[in-house]
């Protein structure tokens, strides 16, 4: 099966379903993922600031991060982090429609609608537009996944609210997910935090009370077609 993760940001593939893509690489599927966004330069007054090797290095850690996980195919797109609003939709668009094109994924896993971070929003809005139905379309699922530290801080006041429909058991992954968020440095934070790699067992441990395994990743599920 090809299965294509569209992500805002570097570490959100990984936060959302790096547990998944490990399993889903492992029982032999075709995982492409593609980071819309450079991913640091919002922590500066000025986006020219990030200089290219702050950047660069952010993107060796993707690749690092892909090849751990056993992602066949990763694409770097350098949207302006946390500024995808200053972009047209339809460029974005644009960027999930030819991912589309020379991927042909049958499952998409992307973000939550209603999440706090505005990439994230925008680029479930952009893959629900560029994957909408057709008789020549492969996209046969959508998933969209939370984010530690932005999904569950929308406090459920966005809508849609994320309500996870569909779990898949990581027990056998989780060790490899929270080692592949290791890998960025920059995004690890110390415990409560939920981007500490103890929030991110307690939070496979919860969804794993739910689905009835040691530890879980949660999905809402889009639109299932067959």
């Amino acid at each position: 099966m090809r299965i294509l993760v569209v992500a805002a940001h570097p570490d959100d593939e990984v936060l959302g379903c790096g547990g998944s893509i490990v399993r889903m690489a492992q029982e032999g599927h075709n995982i492409s993922v593609a980071i819309l966004g450079e991913g640091i330069s919002s922590r500066y007054k000025h986006r020219e600031e990030a200089k290219s090797e702050i950047i660069q290095e952010l993107y060796s850690r993707s690749h690092r991060v892909a090849e751990m996980l056993g992602v066949q195919n990763l694409s770097l797109h350098g949207l302006p982090d946390n500024r995808f609003d200053t972009v047209p939709l339809l460029d974005v668009v644009k960027i999930i429609e030819e991912l589309l094109s020379r991927i042909s994924p049958e499952v998409i896993y992307t973000h939550h609608g209603g999440d706090l971070n505005i990439d994230h929003t925008i680029v479930h809005r952009a893959v629900l537009t560029a994957s909408r139905p057709s008789p020549h379309h492969t996209v046969r699922e959508i998933y969209a996944f939370e984010i530690p530290s932005s999904t569950e801080w929308s406090f459920h006041s966005f809508e849609p609210v994320f309500r996870p429909n569909v779990f898949v058991d990581i027990t056998n992954t989780l060790d490899t997910k929270v080692q592949a968020l290791a890998e960025y440095e920059s995004e690890i934070r110390s415990f409560p935090h939920p981007r500490s790699s103890e929030a991110l067992r307690a939070l496979a441990a919860r969804w794993g009370t739910v689905a009835g395994c040691e530890a879980a990743e949660a999905f809402a599920l889009v639109r299932s077609i067959h």
